[in-house]
């Protein structure tokens, strides 16, 4: 039975994808709900899975084809896995009509899977040097991978003389053009968009880290024990900035059109960095959330990011956005909006610095705390005082639980 297979249906703010990786390819067996292939939105990889047991007859969008939302992608034969390993049975006596119908998969003495002869034709393998692991000794194509792999694996060896050649491209100027990922160009497109739409302007200030620090090395073990996760510094920092957006209401608003909307909820995006690019999953009513709520919620979006796993309804939405250039190295930098937000809040890494207190110079653990803001919605004044608002909570934590 043939089966079309679709691209499943975007949500509404996503109009298109991409196919990103087939991995299956037509004549090659699947099971039932094993992944067939990747599509790429703006902002999520959506995954298709197999229908039923069978394989792909024909595929209709190849990699980097652009598809619409339901769009039939490929055809799909249910029932057919099953019959695939017939070809495996030519040495029977009592089934010669089996053997003449597996002639299109041999080569020499070998019998091929389908996506093993195409693999094979593309290595320029010899199929009769590949050892067979599939029933009745067929090759799969895993079979015509692994040979491949050992004869690379065995060439250094075999052959040192072959080092020689890396050098002579060594003065060349050698270049690698890669079409930017679907996610890579929405991401550039908003960034550039909220330049030129808005009228951002960062602030700065510094943060004594100490007290947190010390905070942190008193509780951490405790905190673990009772939560089973480590305490890290960003869940007090979304804590902080929670209480200052409850303080500060225009900073947690958007802009709509000539609309300025107020959010009576925190919804704070925490900036991922993933292999795909840049993310920005956000942590839902983060007033109601507990520190240990928001770490097992960071870490599980960090995991997401990694995986390729995060969903368009872990992304939408948020009113806030915090971004760890930290992390990295970043001592300052001015971070950009994420519309429709109108401010975003940038931390960076801690740096031991000479700093003057009671008339003393002291050794104190810095941090630059960087906020930018759309000048249209944020006054400076109010921009100033709600980065100061987290400076004092981050200085003194007591202030968050007290609401001082």
């Amino acid at each position: 039975m043939s089966i079309e297979i679709k691209a499943p249906v975007f949500p509404e703010s996503v109009a298109e994808g991409t196919v990103a990786t087939w991995h299956k390819q037509p004549g090659e067996a699947c099971s039932r709900d094993e992944l067939i292939v990747d599509i790429e939105t703006d902002k999520v990889v959506l995954e298709v899975v197999a229908p039923a047991d069978g394989v792909i007859e024909e595929v209709i969008k190849g990699e980097g084809d652009t598809v619409e939302s339901g769009e039939v992608i490929a055809k799909f034969k249910a029932g057919a896995a099953a019959a695939a390993p017939a070809p495996a049975q030519p040495a029977s006596n009592e089934a010669p009509a089996a053997a003449d119908q597996a002639n299109d998969a041999v080569s020499g003495d070998a019998v091929l899977s389908p996506a093993a002869r195409k693999l094979a034709e593309e290595k320029a393998v010899d199929p009769s040097a590949v050892k067979g692991t599939g029933k009745g000794g067929l090759v799969t194509k895993e079979d015509v991978q692994k040979f491949v792999d050992d004869q690379a694996a065995a060439k250094p060896a075999a052959a040192p003389a072959a080092a020689p050649e890396v050098a002579l491209g060594a003065g060349e100027r050698a270049e690698k053009r890669v079409p930017m990922t679907r996610l890579r160009a929405s991401i550039a497109k908003r960034l550039v968009s909220a330049q030129q739409n808005a009228a951002m302007l960062t602030t700065f200030n510094e943060v004594n880290m100490k007290p947190l620090m010390d905070l942190r090395k008193q509780y951490k073990d405790n905190f673990e024990k009772r939560h089973g996760i480590k305490l890290g510094f960003m869940s007090l920092f979304v804590k902080a900035a929670t209480e200052a957006l409850k303080r500060f209401p225009m900073v947690n608003a958007s802009i709509d059109g000539n609309d300025m909307v107020y959010h009576g909820y925190q919804d704070i995006g925490v900036a991922v960095s993933s292999d795909r690019g840049l993310v920005v999953p956000v942590l839902r009513d983060t007033d109601a959330m507990g520190l240990a709520d928001v770490e097992k919620k960071i870490v599980e979006y960090g995991t997401k990011a990694r995986d390729g796993k995060l969903g368009i309804e872990d992304m939408t939405g948020g009113t806030f956005t915090i971004s760890n250039g930290g992390v990295f190295g970043s001592l300052m930098s001015t971070p950009i909006l994420n519309p429709p937000q109108t401010a975003i809040l940038g931390m960076h890494k801690i740096q031991e610095r000479p700093m003057a207190v009671n008339g003393e110079v002291v050794i104190l653990p810095m941090m630059y705390l960087a906020l930018s803001y759309d000048h249209r919605m944020i006054d400076g004044k109010e921009a100033v005082q709600f980065l100061v608002a987290i400076k004092e909570m981050v200085e003194d934590p007591a202030r968050i639980l007290l609401d001082v």
